[in-house]
């Protein structure tokens, strides 16, 4: 790829670094929350934890396949350098511009938000349900204390970000290794409490006997055979999102040492820690408190892993709060803190890679396209941190990023694609790593994928969601073209 700078990107960052990214990037807040939406849709023990498996099933098999392309394309960039050889600049184009608009600084700025909802819980001005924090209002957006908290976290991470990648990189390595070691120290005092309680043991009483309840009403409707196909590929998208950005450790490869070997084996590594822990963490909730529950439960045992600390869904806290009381609210708050602000940090420090990636080929804002004297991006860094700070204020990015869940899916999908069309095409290419498994493990998670976006599209709960995950992509189309006529987007690889 050309350069427009003398500056050059500093192979920084090893193996270690590189897997702290994966996991750090994946670990946010859902893993704290999603198991009592997913519960809700499920109404089994057995159905709830096979989706958790199979969504670290199908993440691990993703990564396997993407660490051959890593391996033979091992620039700033990442996926979109893979989709732009494979299908060429329109699908890359529309890939970024999907990243950019939405999926990366939508879910910065949804991260940023829960970051700043727990802290509330030491600082109540923060608290985004109180009216009376409520600043200003922007029409129908009302704008909170809160706001300009979540904001002022991503500023600060932008520019400790634009002091280099080694800045960076140790954000990371702090806040990751203490997630860590906090989540599996959780899981360890959950699954040993739990196991004197024998509640584990009534939760696998029946534990196949599937049925939807309605969080409002509370009333349970049993199913089976496709419907309860559909609810599992529905209930999935908790536990894929929660699994999500782990191809984030793709955008920085021009930054990791020995790139061809420490990518795809921090993708291997990344994806299997995270998948270990998030099973573990759900059979600690499952150790903890009855799966089944009601809405108007008077506590959290009546409440269940169903409607835990209804109506804000916090699984964690719910279970925490059996063995540390009244304390555990503080204890959870901290813990998804420094998740949280630990994510925060990987989505922003990866995403301006891409930006740079497409400001190289005349894709971007040209400034982006340039390395400060830091050699990090720093112009596309600022970039994505106003986008970002803008979704914060518009309130909107959480219903963005439900649209964008499908768009996410359908690009994984087109970058495995092209692991099929480039070994035909391109034969003797050097591969430094080839997927393992190959074909059946990228045949199986495209299949897998597949299959929950039919569903995702057939059901009339998320198919609205789905269109406008599409339509927000399709935009891209337009644009490309627009920016290719005003004299960007002559530039190949």
């Amino acid at each position: 790829m050309p350069n427009s700078t003398t500056k050059q990107f500093k192979q920084s960052l090893g193996l270690l670094d590189a897997t702290m990214l994966v996991s750090g990037a994946m670990i946010g807040s859902g893993i704290f929350i999603v198991s009592a939406d997913m519960a809700r849709m499920l109404g089994s023990t057995g159905w709830l934890l096979v989706a958790w498996v199979l969504t670290g099933v199908v993440t691990v098999a993703a990564a396997l396949s993407y660490g051959e392309l890593a391996g033979m394309m091992p620039k700033a960039g990442g996926q979109y350098i893979y989709i732009q050889r494979a299908f060429g600049p329109l699908t890359s184009f529309v890939y970024g511009w999907t990243v950019f608009m939405v999926i990366q600084t939508g879910t910065i700025a949804a991260v940023a938000v829960a970051f700043t909802k727990y802290s509330a819980v030491f600082f109540p001005k923060l608290n985004f349900q109180n009216a009376e924090n409520v600043l200003f209002s922007l029409g129908p957006i009302d704008v909170y204390a809160g706001t300009f908290y979540a904001i002022a976290c991503i500023v600060l991470l932008t520019y400790i970000n634009t002091q280099g990648v080694n800045a960076g990189k140790l954000i990371q390595n702090i806040f990751t290794s203490t997630k860590l070691v906090a989540l599996f120290g959780l899981i360890l005092i959950g699954i040993g409490y739990g196991l004197q309680s024998g509640v584990l043991g009534q939760n696998f009483e029946n534990a196949w006997d599937a049925s939807r309840v309605s969080k409002e009403t509370g009333e349970v409707t049993m199913i089976s055979g496709m419907a309860l196909i559909v609810a599992l590929g529905v209930a999935m998208i908790g536990s894929l999102f929660s699994s999500d950005a782990w191809n984030n450790v793709t955008f920085i490869a021009a930054e990791i040492k020995n790139p061809k070997k420490n990518i795809p084996l921090s993708l291997l590594l990344g994806t299997l820690i995270v998948t270990v822990l998030y099973v573990l963490a759900n059979i600690a909730y499952l150790c903890i408190l009855p799966l089944k529950g009601s809405n108007t439960g008077a506590d959290v045992m009546a409440q269940g892993i169903q409607f835990a600390e209804y109506p804000t869904d916090r699984v964690a806290t719910a279970a925490m709060s059996v063995i540390f009381g009244s304390s555990s609210a503080g204890i959870m708050a901290v813990l998804i803190m420094i998740s949280t602000f630990g994510c925060i940090n990987g989505l922003i420090l990866a995403g301006a890679r891409l930006y740079y990636a497409m400001a190289q080929d005349g894709l971007f804002l040209k400034q982006a396209s340039k390395l400060n004297e830091k050699s990090v991006p720093g112009k596309a860094l600022w970039v994505q941190c106003i986008w970002a700070s803008l979704l914060c204020l518009s309130g909107s990015y959480n219903q963005l990023l439900n649209y964008c869940t499908f768009g996410s899916l359908i690009f994984y999908m087109v970058t495995i694609t092209g692991i099929f069309v480039l070994r035909r095409r391109e034969p003797t290419a050097e591969r430094p790593y080839k997927a393992v498994g190959y074909p059946f493990v990228p045949i199986f998670y495209l299949v897998v994928t597949m299959g929950i976006c039919l569903i995702l599209l057939s059901d009339s709960n998320t198919r609205f969601d789905t269109g406008m995950g599409l339509l927000i992509a399709a935009v891209g189309i337009p644009v490309y073209y627009i920016t290719r006529k005003s004299g960007g987007g002559k530039k190949a690889i």
